[in-house]
């Protein structure tokens, strides 16, 4: 964690399905330079549930940061599940503003996939996560929404099978290579933007990281 201006809030990053903490650095560097402080979790995604990984944080919290200060979450894809559980189940927090960048908040169809030919590629964050059925957001909450459009990475192959099992139209086939946008899309979130990432690739990409800052500045994005 970093110094930050007195007047930003801290900001915890939360990595997605399959990887750790050090993913979110590319990002946290950004966030740093434009002088707010970053907390990155490091949780095991595949080993723990969506619950256990809100009371790590909330534990995290408990030691290292003064309740009556604001925090605002950044989370990619699984990570974005992982600060809606946490604001349900920790509402003593000060919450700031949130992004998820990835994120399918209303359900992973390539996870529900990989669950049922491969169920440890998901562990234990299908359930209240993956499946969709993780906590509402609060009407009060300011989030922001992420996501990409550039269809390569290791869900296009489920994808691709749904698209054609599901005779989806084109207007709804569009995705990041693990997410459809439809996915992602929450009705009460404060704004949604498509870039033209990838799933993985939106973690190290510069106008990711540019609206990102810009929503946790201004509580919207720059159209």
């Amino acid at each position: 964690m970093t110094t930050a201006t007195p007047s930003r809030p801290l900001v915890v990053l939360l990595h997605g399905l399959h990887h750790r903490a050090w993913v979110m650095l590319p990002l946290a560097k950004r966030l740093r330079s434009a002088g707010y402080s970053t907390y990155e979790l490091d949780y095991r995604s595949l080993r723990a549930s969506v619950a256990q990984h809100s009371q790590q944080l909330h534990d995290w919290l408990t030691i290292n940061h003064d309740p009556a200060k604001p925090i605002s979450l950044v989370g990619h894809s699984l990570g974005g599940l992982v600060i809606r559980d946490f604001i349900h189940r920790y509402p003593q927090w000060q919450i700031g503003r949130c992004v998820t960048l990835g994120t399918p908040h209303t359900g992973s169809i390539s996870a529900d996939y990989a669950k049922r030919l491969i169920a440890p590629l998901v562990g234990y964050s299908y359930a209240a996560g993956l499946d969709g059925t993780v906590a509402p957001l609060p009407d009060e909450i300011c989030l922001g929404v992420i996501a990409g459009n550039s269809p390569y990475g290791i869900g296009q192959l489920f994808l691709s099978h749904h698209n054609r099992r599901a005779r989806l139209p084109q207007s709804e086939r569009e995705h990041d290579g693990s997410v459809y946008i439809a996915e992602t899309r929450l009705p009460n979130a404060k704004d949604h933007i498509v870039l033209p990432v990838n799933h993985t690739g939106m973690l190290i990409n510069a106008k990711v990281a540019e609206q990102t800052l810009y929503f946790l500045d201004n509580g919207r994005f720059q159209h």
